[in-house]
Protein backbone atom coordinates (compact mmCIF):
# COMPACT_ATOMS: atom_id res chain seq x y z
CA UNK A 1 0.00 0.00 0.00
CA UNK A 2 1.35 3.17 -0.67
CA UNK A 3 0.28 4.83 2.38
CA UNK A 4 1.11 3.96 5.38
CA UNK A 5 0.28 4.65 9.52
CA UNK A 6 2.71 4.68 11.94
CA UNK A 7 2.74 5.76 15.94
CA UNK A 8 6.06 7.37 17.63
CA UNK A 9 5.49 8.22 21.26
CA UNK A 10 1.69 7.74 21.04
CA UNK A 11 -0.92 5.11 20.93
CA UNK A 12 -4.23 6.04 18.27
CA UNK A 13 -6.98 4.68 17.49
CA UNK A 14 -8.64 6.41 14.95
CA UNK A 15 -10.84 4.18 12.61
CA UNK A 16 -10.59 2.59 9.42
CA UNK A 17 -7.34 2.63 7.95
CA UNK A 18 -8.46 1.14 4.63
CA UNK A 19 -11.33 3.79 4.36
CA UNK A 20 -8.73 6.40 5.30
CA UNK A 21 -6.19 5.31 2.75
CA UNK A 22 -8.50 5.29 -0.12
CA UNK A 23 -10.02 8.46 0.68
CA UNK A 24 -5.98 9.85 0.93
CA UNK A 25 -5.12 8.24 -2.29
CA UNK A 26 -8.81 9.82 -4.49
CA UNK A 27 -7.73 13.04 -2.49
CA UNK A 28 -4.25 13.27 -4.66
CA UNK A 29 -5.80 11.51 -7.75
CA UNK A 30 -8.80 14.30 -7.74
CA UNK A 31 -5.53 17.10 -7.29
CA UNK A 32 -3.02 15.66 -9.48
CA UNK A 33 -4.32 13.55 -11.99
CA UNK A 34 -2.83 10.22 -13.20
CA UNK A 35 0.18 10.71 -11.25
CA UNK A 36 2.58 7.34 -9.56
CA UNK A 37 2.02 7.50 -5.82
CA UNK A 38 4.91 6.31 -3.91
CA UNK A 39 5.26 5.86 -0.46
CA UNK A 40 3.33 8.30 1.97
CA UNK A 41 3.88 7.97 5.33
CA UNK A 42 1.99 9.17 8.16
CA UNK A 43 3.35 9.56 10.85
CA UNK A 44 1.11 9.80 14.29
CA UNK A 45 3.71 11.89 17.25
CA UNK A 46 3.75 13.39 20.34
CA UNK A 47 4.07 17.04 20.61
CA UNK A 48 8.04 16.98 21.81
CA UNK A 49 8.84 14.20 18.66
CA UNK A 50 7.40 16.58 16.37
CA UNK A 51 9.04 19.83 17.98
CA UNK A 52 12.42 18.37 17.57
CA UNK A 53 11.67 17.24 13.67
CA UNK A 54 10.11 21.09 13.64
CA UNK A 55 13.83 22.26 15.46
CA UNK A 56 16.23 20.15 13.39
CA UNK A 57 15.22 19.80 10.22
CA UNK A 58 12.91 23.50 9.73
CA UNK A 59 15.01 25.03 11.96
CA UNK A 60 11.49 25.93 14.14
CA UNK A 61 11.55 26.46 17.73
CA UNK A 62 7.58 26.08 17.91
CA UNK A 63 4.90 23.50 18.42
CA UNK A 64 2.62 22.34 15.46
CA UNK A 65 -0.14 20.30 13.95
CA UNK A 66 1.77 19.04 11.08
CA UNK A 67 5.24 18.98 9.38
CA UNK A 68 5.13 17.98 5.77
CA UNK A 69 7.94 16.79 3.66
CA UNK A 70 7.77 15.87 0.35
CA UNK A 71 10.94 13.52 -1.02
CA UNK A 72 9.84 13.01 -4.57
CA UNK A 73 6.85 14.07 -7.16
CA UNK A 74 7.32 11.22 -9.43
CA UNK A 75 6.50 8.89 -7.75
CA UNK A 76 4.63 11.32 -5.33
CA UNK A 77 6.38 10.04 -2.07
CA UNK A 78 6.19 12.25 1.60
CA UNK A 79 6.54 12.35 5.21
CA UNK A 80 3.43 13.80 7.36
CA UNK A 81 4.64 14.09 11.11
CA UNK A 82 1.08 14.81 12.84
CA UNK A 83 1.29 15.49 16.98
CA UNK A 84 -2.01 14.21 18.56
CA UNK A 85 -1.33 16.24 21.38
CA UNK A 86 -1.71 19.32 19.28
CA UNK A 87 -4.64 18.10 17.44
CA UNK A 88 -6.50 16.79 20.23
CA UNK A 89 -5.90 20.51 22.12
CA UNK A 90 -7.21 22.00 18.05
CA UNK A 91 -10.29 19.91 18.59
CA UNK A 92 -10.70 21.03 22.01
CA UNK A 93 -10.34 24.84 21.32
CA UNK A 94 -12.82 24.30 17.91
CA UNK A 95 -15.00 22.40 19.89
CA UNK A 96 -15.22 19.50 16.93
CA UNK A 97 -14.60 15.98 17.07
CA UNK A 98 -10.82 14.36 17.74
CA UNK A 99 -11.42 12.70 14.68
CA UNK A 100 -12.64 15.59 12.63
CA UNK A 101 -9.72 17.76 13.46
CA UNK A 102 -6.83 14.40 12.91
CA UNK A 103 -8.49 13.85 9.65
CA UNK A 104 -8.41 17.66 8.46
CA UNK A 105 -4.73 17.55 9.49
CA UNK A 106 -4.48 14.61 7.31
CA UNK A 107 -6.10 16.04 4.34
CA UNK A 108 -4.29 19.84 5.40
CA UNK A 109 -0.48 17.95 4.45
CA UNK A 110 -2.31 15.85 2.17
CA UNK A 111 -3.26 19.36 0.13
CA UNK A 112 0.45 20.65 0.79
CA UNK A 113 2.25 18.12 -1.21
CA UNK A 114 -0.49 18.70 -3.79
CA UNK A 115 1.38 22.24 -4.35
CA UNK A 116 -1.30 24.04 -2.16
CA UNK A 117 0.28 26.49 0.15
CA UNK A 118 -1.34 28.04 3.17
CA UNK A 119 1.42 31.26 4.37
CA UNK A 120 -0.99 33.95 2.86
CA UNK A 121 -4.38 34.35 3.89
CA UNK A 122 -5.94 34.07 0.42
CA UNK A 123 -3.31 30.66 0.14
CA UNK A 124 -5.25 29.65 3.99
CA UNK A 125 -8.38 30.47 2.84
CA UNK A 126 -8.42 28.24 -0.59
CA UNK A 127 -6.55 25.44 1.34
CA UNK A 128 -9.82 25.23 4.36
CA UNK A 129 -12.05 25.04 1.46
CA UNK A 130 -10.21 22.22 -0.50
CA UNK A 131 -9.82 20.36 3.41
CA UNK A 132 -13.70 21.01 3.81
CA UNK A 133 -14.81 19.82 0.06
CA UNK A 134 -12.81 16.60 0.65
CA UNK A 135 -13.70 16.40 4.32
CA UNK A 136 -17.34 16.42 2.61
CA UNK A 137 -17.01 12.71 1.78
CA UNK A 138 -16.03 11.38 4.97
CA UNK A 139 -19.44 11.87 6.29
CA UNK A 140 -18.25 13.16 10.02
CA UNK A 141 -20.12 14.64 13.03
CA UNK A 142 -19.48 17.97 14.11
Amino acid sequence: MPVLFFQEEVRVDWGNEDKIRSWIIQTIRSELGPVEIGDISIIFCSDEYLLDINNRFLNHDFYTDIVTFEYTREPLSADLYLSIDRIAENARDQKTEMNRELYRVIIHGILHICGYQDKTENDQSQMRAREDHYLSFLSLPG
